[in-house]
């Protein structure tokens, strides 16, 4: 690029019509001039050749992708990662925010993608590392998805909880219990006063276990378990499978007793989530499968944010996330972060309700509430209520003492002297408290 090519690739961010691009935000590193890799990223996500033969129309003007920011953040003697693309022995790290041309596809995901997260940005000659870590989205572009249809709201009103986070287990043993089976262990967690009973995310449509006859067998414990308690219960079904199944099994499952339905949203694809969640007439909620893949390296990939991003975007009314304990190796930051990205203002777009979770029991809700900083979250567990000594119902039964001596402002080992079910967890799962993991790699 001549000096002049490179200063078409840059642009003062006050100059420009925010509602006219996209703002994104990565993370690159580069062994040459990061100025001409900055635009050269520009270039190859935009118009990677702006004039053609017997032209002066220059594209760039309409077309070009443009830095409004670029900062470096640190010299390297080595680069992130080796390979025979990244030899030498000076590298330069660097943050860019980049202004992204909102004319130059329509208004769906997959072309968005391609753009920002495809071939143009992960092959661009010279960069040797990239992760996209954020994408703020213009007000007209918003505006063709329509994002979750109950939200934080509309799922508390379908449950009538309003004074404390919602609680949700994952049924145990996850994988191998017959239809009979799973309905007796999920009735048994409702009458303790579980919220929500959902299936693994590895549980599908499986021979041993067929989605209808599991919704049906469930759906009708669910039914006994609200007539015996008084309160409402969901039965969440995973329906995760082939794109053209999605629809079908979300039917099946509605008909048979399943009042909420999960998909892993990174192996179904994102415009699969918007085509459910389009069709859906019950909460749709996301779980977090495969996500790491993408985000797991501070060096390389697609962040975590942008992807909980999205899956609100596309329709997720509920979002499950890595938590805060250690086994789930995410940074409490990330987790904060994943949260916002549920309930910050999105334009016209619902707040999904964020879900962290990961090895989580009565002992650890009071450490997450502190963190979450209100109540509009789902504090979901396995083992911690369906391992409980005395059985799920009393697992169930833990998670509320649990809450209680939060709201009663009273140590949970002096609450747990005159109430059975939480002593029983502390005694269980208290030496199995998630202590913060020391990064095995640099943050950036």
């Amino acid at each position: 690029m001549t000096p002049d090519d490179i200063k078409s690739f840059f642009a003062d961010e006050d100059d420009l019509h925010k509602e006219d691009y996209f703002f994104l935000t990565y993370w690159f590193e580069t062994k040459l001039d990061p100025q001409i890799q900055a635009a050269s990223l520009c270039a190859e996500m935009s118009t990677a050749q702006w004039t053609w033969k017997n032209q002066n129309r220059d594209l760039r003007l309409k077309h070009a992708a443009k830095v409004v920011h670029l900062e470096i953040l640190e010299k390297a003697a080595g680069p992130s990662f080796r390979s025979s693309f990244s030899k030498g022995d000076s590298f330069t790290r660097c943050l860019v925010r980049i202004a992204y041309p909102r004319l130059n596809f329509e208004d769906g995901l997959p072309n968005l993608l391609t753009a920002v997260a495809g071939e143009g940005p992960f092959f661009c000659s010279g960069i040797t590392s990239l992760k996209l870590l954020d994408i703020e989205f213009p007000e007209s572009y918003l505006q063709h998805f329509s994002g979750p249809r109950f939200g934080i709201d509309g799922l508390r009103g379908f449950l009538n909880i309003y004074h404390r986070p919602l609680f949700l287990g994952v049924v145990k043993p996850n994988i191998g219990l017959t239809p009979e089976e799973f309905s007796e262990v999920a009735y048994s967690s409702w009458l303790g006063g579980l919220d929500i009973a959902k299936d693994d995310e590895m549980l599908g449509d499986a021979e041993w276990s067929p989605l209808e006859t599991r919704c049906r067998l469930v759906g009708r414990k669910r039914k006994e378990a609200e007539e015996k308690t008084g309160t409402s219960k969901m039965y969440l079904a995973n329906i995760t499978d082939e794109v053209d199944r999605l629809c079908k099994l979300h039917d099946i499952a509605v008909r048979e007793g399943a009042n909420a339905v999960m998909v892993n949203c990174m192996t179904i694809g994102l415009s699969a989530v918007r085509m459910l969640a389009r069709h859906a007439a019950v909460p749709v909620v996301g779980h977090f499968v495969f996500t790491a893949a993408f985000s797991r390296l501070p060096f390389f990939g697609v962040s975590s944010v942008v992807i909980t991003k999205l899956q609100r975007l596309c329709g997720c009314d509920l979002i499950i996330m890595p938590g805060f304990g250690a086994r789930m190796f995410t940074e409490e930051e990330e987790v904060l972060d994943n949260v916002d990205a549920c309930v910050e203002s999105f334009g016209h777009v619902k707040r999904s309700l964020p879900m962290p979770a990961g090895s989580d029991w009565a002992g650890t809700l009071q450490s997450v509430s502190e963190k979450m900083r209100n109540i509009d979250f789902g504090f979901g567990c396995g083992r911690g209520v369906f391992a409980h000594p005395s059985g799920p119902e009393a697992g169930a039964q833990s998670l509320h003492q649990a809450w209680d001596a939060i709201v009663e402002k009273i140590p949970l080992e002096v609450y747990a002297e005159d109430h059975r079910e939480l002593k029983e967890a502390i005694a269980a799962f208290g030496q199995e408290r998630a202590q913060p993991l020391k990064p095995f790699i640099s943050k950036i």
